[in-house]
C-alpha cells in the first residue's frame, strides 16, 4: 500500500471512530438531574457539598443544591434554606424507601439516591441512572416555554422552574455544628416554582426572564417526587 493509501485509511478509521463516539451519546439526551439536600448547619454535609461541585462540571449533569430548614434549630439558620425545598425532599422519601428526611442526601433523576460522601459512588449512580432520552422536548420561543408532545403519563406531570446561582458562594458559618468554617456552595437554588402540568400534549407557558446573576432550568417530573421525564438548562 502506498503512503497516500495508508493516510486515507487512517483518516477513514479516525472518522469512523469519531462517528461511533457520537452515536454512543444521544444528541437529544437531557442532562441528568442531581439534587443535593443539604444544610449549612449540618456537620456531615460539607463532603457532599464538595462532591456536588465536582460533578457540576460534567456537561451531562444538572447539579442543584437545595438548602433545607429542619436543622436550623441547631444554632445556625441556613442562609439558602426554604421551606418549599424541605417539602420537595420530604415527598421523595416514601418512594425512595426512607421513613424520613436526612442530610446530606443526593437524589439522581428523581428515582435513586445516595448520601453523597463518596464521589466514586455518586458518579457510579449518575452513570447508572443515565440521561433521559425519551421525554418531551423543552424549548424557549421568545418569552414562551414550550414543552413538546410525548407519551401520556399515568397522571399529569409537574413542570418546575428552578432558578439557581451558578457560582460558588463562600458561606461563613458563625454558629452551630460548622461554626468558624467557610462552606463553598455551588448552584444554590433560590427559587422553585411549579409552572403547571403536562399531560402528554404540547404545552405553552409564559416565562419571565431570570433575575440578574441567576441561571434557570426546567424540569418535567412525575408528581409526588417521581421520576424526572425531561430537563433543560436555559
Amino acid at each position: 500500500m502506498t503512503q497516500t493509501g495508508r493516510n486515507l485509511q487512517c483518516s477513514l478509521l479516525m472518522g469512523l471512530s469519531l462517528y461511533g463516539l457520537m452515536l454512543a451519546v444521544p444528541a437529544s439526551a437531557d442532562p441528568i438531574v442531581v439534587e443535593l439536600f443539604t444544610s449549612q448547619g449540618c456537620s456531615s454535609c460539607p463532603p457532599a457539598d464538595a462532591n456536588l461541585i465536582k460533578v457540576s462540571d460534567r456537561p451531562d449533569v444538572l447539579a442543584l443544591s437545595f438548602g433545607v430548614t429542619y436543622w436550623n434549630y441547631l444554632g445556625w439558620e441556613d442562609t439558602f434554606a426554604r421551606e418549599e425545598f424541605t417539602q420537595r425532599q420530604m415527598v421523595y422519601e416514601g418512594k425512595l424507601g426512607h421513613s424520613g428526611a436526612f442530610t446530606p442526601q443526593i437524589v439522581v433523576g428523581g428515582k435513586r439516591d445516595v448520601i453523597g460522601h463518596d464521589l466514586a459512588e455518586l458518579e457510579a449512580l449518575i452513570d447508572a441512572v443515565g440521561p433521559v432520552v425519551a421525554g418531551p422536548t423543552i424549548e424557549i420561543t421568545g418569552d414562551r416555554l414550550v414543552v413538546g408532545a410525548g407519551a401520556i403519563p399515568a397522571q399529569p406531570a409537574d413542570i418546575w422552574l428552578v432558578r439557581y446561582d451558578p457560582n460558588i458562594t463562600q458561606v461563613p458559618v458563625a454558629r452551630g455544628e460548622n461554626r468558624r468554617r467557610v462552606l463553598p456552595i455551588k448552584n444554590a437554588v433560590k427559587e422553585l416554582t411549579r409552572l403547571g402540568g403536562w399531560n402528554g400534549s404540547l404545552t405553552e407557558i409564559a416565562l419571565q426572564p431570570a433575575p440578574d446573576g441567576l441561571a434557570s432550568a426546567i424540569l418535567v417530573q412525575n408528581i409526588l417526587g417521581g421520576e424526572i421525564l425531561a430537563a433543560k438548562k436555559l
